[in-house]
């Protein structure tokens, strides 16, 4: 029989910041979403002062209760490598692994002996080397196992690890969980089963297949039959395709002026020009929108472009292609609160001469292939087109933002002798 474990980060954003900062461990700590709105990341203690998710931070900070929380920006190049190093340490002790978010890993069990000790050593081993605290949920399939894992974060007398693996164990627990609780049932789904006289988890797994067909399509199908302990969701090793890349970003403060707009949008075609790289890609088709702020009053205005171009991944051929597209998009007399660059039609890059290509793509390989490899040498941004912010003016407000302690040599942590 399969047996799949899912581990993932306790608060992870708030995980990351403590893991360089041993004075934050133990206190109400926040992380919030870009240009410090709400919190996206709470710490158990901060949770207990009524902090909620999404929360916008600047109501709350006005509470007394929030005088002694401390509050970091996102710092997503950190926790990005962050996520990779937990990686490292799961795909040396566990035969295969699959990423499922930043903060969420399932994993194969399968055939491991003694398996709460070794999820229980391998827990120690993430929190010593990788530095973040985790839960660990093991079940016959990836829904229980992501069951499992709620639970173990809900009841500290299962020191973080629950083992759904027994029916009348998952009975138990069935009995007692509400249906809202189970991975892939959403509001909407949750409500209608609920109406129906289908509260718990235990009234779900009873329910009539053809029912719950019906009433939530194939995908509801699925999830009762996992619950039931056959799994329908093999670990997946290979990421599935994209379908597209998008960068876009919320403006430290309006923009009014074209020209730092432009700076904006060659910023992100160069941002979504590496991500098209880094995956092997090329596009065939670039989109621009931007738009004003709808909740202070301005003037509503909101546009997208979008072109159809020869594929390729090239930074300055798609900065190209996304700065005429601008052009397009803005309007004077419009104060722009939030701008982006989609790349869609994503198809593996070509390897041999293209008939009738309007540019050469062995140059054009060539070219970004160095500026990659210096980047990842020496930090992103070393080298770039001269069109794209080094440090933006319209960039999003960051007002305390920890330092890229993992990523960037000048911002590492420095030891001194005394």
């Amino acid at each position: 029989m399969p047996t799949f474990g899912l581990i993932d980060g306790n608060s992870f954003y708030c995980s990351a910041e403590q893991a360089f900062a041993p004075g934050l461990r133990s206190r109400p700590l926040v992380v919030l979403s870009n240009n410090d709105g709400c919190a996206i990341a709470r710490t158990v203690e901060a949770k207990a002062l009524g902090i909620r998710m999404g929360e916008p931070w600047h109501l709350f900070r006005r509470r007394p209760e929030s005088k002694d929380v401390e509050w970091r920006s996102s710092n997503y190049a950190l926790y990005g490598d962050m996520s990779r190093r937990v990686y490292d340490v799961l795909i040396e002790r566990v035969p295969q692994v699959e990423p499922y978010s930043i903060d969420e890993m399932f994993l194969d069990l399968e055939g491991i002996p003694d398996l709460d000790r070794f999820c229980r050593d391998l827990r120690r081993d993430v929190r010593q080397i990788a530095k973040i605290p985790t839960c660990v949920g093991i079940g016959p399939t990836k829904t229980i196992a992501k069951l499992a894992n709620r639970i173990a974060k809900k009841d500290p007398a299962l020191g973080s690890v629950c083992d759904l693996r027994d029916p009348d164990i998952r009975a138990h627990h069935y009995a007692r969980l509400g249906i809202a609780e189970v991975w892939g049932i959403g509001g909407q789904a949750g409500a209608k089963l609920t109406a129906a006289g289908i509260a718990t988890i235990a009234d779900f797994v009873r329910a009539d297949p053809r029912v719950v067909r019906d009433m939530l399509t194939v995908t509801g199908a699925r999830v009762q039959t996992e619950l039931r302990g056959a799994s329908c969701l093999p670990l997946s090793l290979m990421p599935p395709p994209r379908k597209g890349i998008a960068v876009s970003r919320s403006f430290g403060h309006m923009i009014d002026d074209p020209l730092q707009l432009r700076e904006a949008i060659c910023t992100f075609a160069a941002r979504a020009a590496e991500k098209l790289r880094a995956e092997g890609l090329e596009a065939g088709q670039v989109a621009v929108f931007a738009h004003t702020n709808p909740h202070n009053g301005d003037p509503w205005y909101s546009a997208q472009r979008q072109a159809r171009i020869e594929p390729t991944a090239d930074t300055g051929l798609l900065i190209g292609e996304a700065v005429r597209l601008m052009r397009a998009v803005w309007r004077p007399g419009f104060r722009y609160f939030k701008a982006g660059v989609m790349l869609q039609d994503l198809e593996p890059a070509r390897r041999q001469a293209v008939l009738f290509a309007t540019f050469d793509r062995e140059k054009s390989a060539a070219a970004m292939k160095a500026m990659d490899t210096v980047n990842a040498r020496f930090g992103r941004g070393t080298l770039r087109i001269a069109s794209t912010a080094a440090t933006p003016g319209w960039g999003t407000r960051r007002q305390n933002l920890s330092p890229r302690y993992t990523t960037q040599a000048g911002e590492m942590l420095i030891a001194h002798s005394f």
